[in-house]
């Protein structure tokens, strides 16, 4: 029994004694990948031991066979025991063979390794009584076998491995396992045992490797394996990579991209000879369609021009222009290739060809619009030019030869520029410069004033005033402006038009002449009008006037005023539609020559004592003189006064003793009316 237990303590002590050698080799390896690493500017941030001698690191090596060779030896005298030194069980001897044959580790860690495992040994908690049991008899079987001295996670696996004993050894005192029993049940007991020992030896071990911390030795030796096998497969990844571009770049040395077309033609991974055979098998049934103006289509027939293909390298320098190892741009960029491609056709043919296309005749052929600002209804905005169907004769022609010797079934007559372009398109700056000008004068907003009516001038007024010529320069269409202003005119001047007229006595008349009303000065107002848009002005205003009235709602004279009836020989005066006086009057004699004319006036002023004078004579002296008191002109030499000299007013008595046309009135109605009218009012003389 005792003899089984001892060869699983030798078993596992060698296991171990081969995994110590193993690891330190690994470190020592690992020391040296980290000396290479920190030579070359990339030091190991966890590195585990500090730069060494390597004379001493070659002499440790040669010292290893020696090491590995005590230890078997040692473990063949696992039954020898020496003499105890100490209470620990240590003998001087053992010690000394440790020192010997152990390898020399812990001299190699860094000062930092130290520090960490002096700290965690200071923080081990104190053992207790049995734990110091197993530790004296680990030791002492160490001394007995001959077993070198460990550092101290060494000493606890050995600590486990002798309780693990220990615990057997007390089970079977406990049991009373009689060591004389028959010898086929102790056979049977003791491969039960070792079967269970060697279960429970193992278990325990493995929870020991799983609660333990790494070491560093461990760590280092992780971290290198993984950047050994990160390593290894980048650079197999990338030369399978390199393998493979390679190999495909080869093949495009000789064929052409991806997605390659050669004048409308796919040609993707083709050879040479394969699209020289393409395009000879092509030339019979070519034709090339033209694409015109308005969705019109013609067509040109390789047989009417005699077309032939002749093969030449050509298409080799297509290829030859491909960069082999640029091959994966292909992609994205899609090479479209137009290049003649080696065909010969008969020009004489195809000039006549030409000349007998639909589009080629003058009536055919629209010309084109250049763009320009057009007003949208808040503003000026480009509008694009019109592309027109009139050919420009000798790009048309160079256009064709060159699309039959590229072997291209199509032209668009537009794309290729065969059209004659107009002088200005919408990318023009001389049309932008216009629009802006033109918006300029949209900024104004005038409004006039004709109470209680307005007339506003905006922007969509003044757009129809602006125009823009054949060269862009922006104009004023002062006819549209004067235009405008006459039609202001038309509908409020009242002055010279007859005018429907309630009388005083309630009759209904017509007057007609006059010089009062409404009279816009059209001259001023257009001066004044245009200068307001160019300003881009916003503002109020009332018209210019030649001529005014009171109002323009309802009779333009408005509800104060004189009123002359002439045929019935009397005078009204309103104020504020209230007639406030009247009066009989004698007016100008038409017997002779002398009828006071009808018509709207104003009164131009008042005055008094003054000497109403006759036309003059030759002789210095004057057709007639006469003082009045009161005088109220309204029509030139024609007003209203006092008549000292008229016995009576009113009736028939103006055919007879009628004035040279004014208003005689007696004295006391001149003065009273001199009181109430001012200058300006209007003066309504009507029959």
């Amino acid at each position: 029994m005792r003899k089984n237990e001892q060869g699983k303590k030798s078993f596992f002590r060698r296991k171990r004694q081969s995994e110590e050698e193993e690891e330190f080799q690994i470190i020592r390896d690992d020391e040296l990948f980290e000396d290479v690493a920190d030579y070359e500017g990339n030091p190991e941030e966890d590195e585990e031991f500090p730069e060494e001698d390597y004379d001493e690191l070659e002499a440790e090596e040669s010292d290893e066979g020696n090491d590995v060779s005590g230890s078997q030896a040692e473990e063949r005298s696992d039954g020898e025991e020496e003499e105890p030194e100490n209470e620990a069980g240590e003998g001087k001897g053992a010690r000394d063979s440790v020192s010997k044959n152990k390898p020399n580790v812990n001299r190699r860690k860094s000062g930092d390794t130290k520090r960490a495992e002096k700290s965690r040994k200071k923080s081990k908690p104190e053992k207790s009584e049995r734990e110091e049991d197993f530790d004296e008899f680990a030791e002492e079987d160490d001394a007995d076998n001959g077993k070198p001295e460990y550092s101290d996670d060494s000493e606890e696996n050995s600590r486990a491995d002798i309780a693990a004993d220990r615990m057997e050894e007390d089970s079977q005192e406990k049991s009373g396992v009689d060591e004389d029993s028959d010898e086929e049940s102790e056979e049977f007991d003791e491969d039960s045992d070792e079967e269970l020992e060697e279960d429970e030896i193992i278990e325990m071990n493995m929870d020991e490797e799983e609660d333990r911390e790494p070491t560093p030795a461990e760590i280092a030796l992780k971290k290198h394996r993984r950047r050994k096998r990160i390593l290894i497969g980048v650079l197999s990844f990338i030369g399978v990579i390199a393998a493979a571009y390679l190999g495909v770049s080869a093949f495009f040395s000789s064929h052409f991209y991806y997605n390659t077309n050669i004048n409308g033609a796919d040609f993707s991974l083709k050879t040479v000879s394969q699209v020289q055979d393409y395009m000879e098998g092509e030339v019979a049934g070519y034709s090339l369609t033209l694409d015109e103006q308005g969705g019109k289509k013609e067509t040109i027939q390789g047989t009417d021009i005699l077309l032939k293909y002749v093969r030449d390298d050509s298409v080799q320098k297509l290829l030859e222009q491909q960069n082999p190892f640029l091959w994966v741009t292909a992609f994205w960029d899609k090479p479209e290739i137009v290049a003649p491609v080696g065909v010969e056709y008969d020009g004489e043919k195809l000039n006549g060809k030409i000349a007998e296309l639909t589009c080629m005749k003058p009536e055919e052929q629209v010309p084109s619009v250049s763009a320009k600002p057009e007003f949208t209804g808040t503003q000026f905005e480009i509008k694009a030019e019109e592309i027109g169907s009139q050919i420009d004769n000798e790009k048309f022609k160079t256009a064709v030869s060159e699309a039959i010797s590229e072997f291209l079934p199509e032209l668009n007559l537009e794309d290729a520029g065969c059209y004659i372009p107009p002088q200005y398109t919408s990318e023009s700056p001389e049309v932008a410069q216009a629009r802006d000008a033109m918006n300029s004068y949209l900024g104004a907003n005038i409004t006039l004033d004709f109470t209680p009516y307005t007339e506003v001038v905006d922007s969509s007024v003044i757009a129809q005033w602006i125009n823009v010529d054949e060269n862009m320069q922006v104009t004023f269409n002062q006819e549209a402006v004067r235009s405008y202003i006459a039609g202001l005119a038309e509908q409020y001047d009242t002055f010279g038009k007859p005018r429907t007229f309630v009388t005083g006595f309630g009759n209904t008349v017509q007057v007609e002449g006059g010089s009062y009303g409404w009279q816009i000065d059209q001259e001023a107002e257009y001066n004044a009008l245009t200068a307001n848009i160019q300003n881009g002005e916003t503002v109020t205003r009332e018209p210019n006037y030649a001529r005014r009235g009171a109002t323009h709602e309802g009779n333009d004279f408005g509800n104060t005023y004189a009123e002359v009836d002439l045929t019935n020989q009397h005078m009204f005066y309103f104020k504020d539609g209230q007639c406030i006086m009247q009066s009989d009057i004698v007016t100008g004699n038409p017997n002779k020559g002398h009828a006071t004319p009808q018509g709207v006036y104003m009164l131009a002023y008042k005055a008094t004592n003054q000497v109403l004078r006759g036309k003059k004579m030759p002789d210095g002296s004057y057709e007639y003189e006469s003082p009045v008191s009161y005088w109220m002109p309204f029509n030139g030499g024609i007003g209203f006064h006092d008549a000292t000299w008229q016995s009576a007013f009113g009736g028939d008595r103006y055919y007879a003793y009628g004035s040279h046309g004014c208003i005689n009135m007696p004295v006391s109605a001149a003065a009273e009316l001199f009181g109430y009218i001012e200058a300006g009012i209007p003066v309504v003389c009507h029959y």
